[in-house]
């Protein structure tokens, strides 16, 4: 491998890294919090509404990136990126949904309301708005949606499983439900902000 293509494939993993770990966009910034406090009660469900979002979150980065550069900047229309992006997010997730109720109905009704409903999770449009600040080529803007979304499903996987602990506990009543899930989450960022400013791609 010449060291071009190391350089390249170097670049690719610290956006990967970067977009995952040190500005995770459910812990570092936040984004996607609903979905994640509703859906994040099991281990099982948070790993398929994480794969879910992963899966969407990397295809329309990419295809929001040409969609982008390719159609809206050549015609002088940049205005219209969020209604596209909207869209975009929109039809991959209704492409989604009609997979996993063909494959997977037991997880299609345990995520319920909340797969349709990735459509308006503002992680995915975050992310897809976030990239258009950043000098990306295409590789580099579907590595930092797959990063992103990796990040994402990491975040709510781990706290469905400190949440799957926490029922065998006896908890203040002040602290069941919601609650003792904000502490949790507001923990767990206090260690992924550490990572801040590590990476700066």
């Amino acid at each position: 491998m010449d060291l071009q293509n190391m350089n390249f494939f170097v670049s690719l993993a610290l956006v990967f890294t970067s977009a995952a770990f040190t500005d995770n966009i459910l812990l570092a910034r936040f984004l996607g919090m609903c979905s994640c406090l509703a859906i994040s009660k099991k281990v099982d469900t948070s790993i398929g509404l994480g794969g879910a979002v992963m899966f969407v979150t990397a295809s329309t980065t990419a295809f929001n990136f040409l969609i982008y550069q390719y159609v809206l900047v050549p015609l002088g229309i940049e205005y219209l990126r969020l209604i596209t992006f909207i869209v975009i997010i929109a039809a991959f997730t209704q492409l989604l949904e009609m997979i996993i109720e063909r494959f997977s109905e037991k997880l299609y009704y345990a995520l319920g309301i909340f797969l349709p409903l990735i459509t308006v999770n503002c992680a995915i449009l975050g992310i897809a708005l976030f990239m258009l600040n950043k000098p990306y080529t295409f590789w580099q803007a579907f590595v930092f949606g797959a990063g992103g979304g990796f990040g994402w499903f990491l975040a709510i996987t781990l706290i469905g499983g400190i949440r799957e602990k926490i029922k065998e506990s006896e908890l203040p009543k002040g602290l069941e439900g919601p609650a003792i899930t904000l502490i949790i989450i507001g923990i767990m960022s206090l260690a992924f902000v550490g990572f801040s400013g590590m990476i700066k791609i």
